[in-house]
């Protein structure tokens, strides 16, 4: 006699389960029923294999354990999930631009990327995110929380990738290196605009000028070039200022009165910062240091030309040959090149130099 195998479907669904126990704990995903609790963490579960594999985050227990980096984990799926890494596979595809990935959670992510679909919202400003951990993120900007520590200065960071970022700068690795001239970097970022150094590529462009930058930064100063706003502007030379505290401490350089001096050296300045600044020349103070490869500076001025170094930044563009340069010094001997300006000459012979350095080095020949 022919066995008829019975069919189990979801009512709601109409999917199909090869028993009534998987069509019963099938059920309770519609219903919102989770008769299953953790003592611990008091957390509702619909089924007991789901509430067995959550104790063991409070046990530490991970009785999965993978063969080729022997790596643990606290569930059979998570374990052969994770074996895909070894093995390449990539079950799953994106219908849409055809990519693969090894996990369904990783598709259903990408997935939004093509649908447009934030399904995740920010209950204070009402932002959406993608992704549940991009928007846990968002909501320590709120809290004011910052779970991430630094275990070697105690330094407290909102997500873990900046504390990963962080930690660099202690354990000095520079994981990213360029294949050009092998020089080694702490970030992605820094590696792709040195990058630029090598290719020439100047992807930021002004929209009203249309001239390039390699760097972003270099190009949101620029735009400032472009504004109309005349508020901030010095009756006596027009300049143009960002505020009205610069503003107010741009006029004093126009003003013949300088009531600061130094006591070592007995210069005068028009502004007490600036004889405060001056002053750590003389006691070799350096409150500024680099966070790249920690060198001091005294100055802030001194510190952002030297960052120039590691960001690749050149905001000074010789129109003639296209060549940049980071400082604007370097830039102007370079046009003294072009202009076959030579306005150093040698006292004795009378002999003309285009930059200082070489007729220092010429007076040395009189000695």
């Amino acid at each position: 006699m022919k066995v008829v195998k019975k069919i189990h479907r979801c009512p709601v669904c109409e999917k199909v389960f090869p028993t009534n126990y998987r069509l019963m704990k099938h059920n309770s995903t519609h219903t919102g029923e989770r008769s299953y609790h953790c003592p611990e963490c008091l957390k509702g579960f619909t089924d007991k294999s789901s509430l067995k594999k959550h104790k063991r985050v409070h046990t530490g227990e991970k009785p999965y354990q993978c063969p080729e980096c022997l790596k643990d984990y606290t569930d059979k799926s998570s374990l052969k999930q994770h074996q895909r890494i070894h093995t390449g596979e990539k079950p799953y595809h994106c219908s849409m631009c055809l990519e693969d990935f090894n996990d369904k959670s990783s598709l259903n992510k990408h997935e939004r990327v093509h649908t447009g679909e934030k399904p995740y919202q920010c209950t204070v400003c009402h932002k959406d995110f993608r992704q549940r951990s991009h928007l846990n993120s968002h909501m320590r900007l709120h809290t004011g929380e910052k779970p991430f520590q630094c275990s070697v200065c105690t330094k407290l960071f909102t997500v873990k990738c900046a504390l990963v970022k962080h930690m660099r700068y202690h354990t000095g690795e520079k994981p990213y290196q360029c294949s050009v001239c092998h020089k080694d970097f702490r970030q992605r970022n820094h590696l792709n605009s040195h990058m630029r150094l090598h290719t020439g590529e100047k992807p930021f462009q002004c929209s009203l000028c249309a001239k390039q930058f390699s760097v972003k930064s270099s190009l949101v100063k620029h735009m400032k070039t472009h504004t109309e706003d005349k508020t901030h502007q010095c009756p006596e030379c027009h300049k143009v200022l960002s505020s009205h505290t610069f503003l107010v401490k741009h006029k004093t350089l126009h003003k013949e009165h300088k009531s600061y001096k130094c006591s070592k050296c007995q210069k005068n300045f028009s502004l007490e910062e600036s004889l405060v600044k001056h002053l750590k020349i003389h006691t070799g103070e350096m409150l500024y240091k680099c966070s790249e490869c920690q060198k001091d500076f005294s100055g802030q001025e001194n510190l952002i030309l030297h960052q120039r170094i590691h960001e690749g930044e050149s905001p000074y563009s010789c129109s003639l040959c296209s060549q940049s340069f980071s400082q604007k010094f370097k830039f102007e001997n370079h046009m003294k090149g072009h202009n076959t300006e030579q306005p150093y000459q040698c006292s004795r012979c009378l002999e003309s130099f285009s930059y200082e350095t070489n007729l220092v080095n010429h007076m040395i020949t009189h000695i």
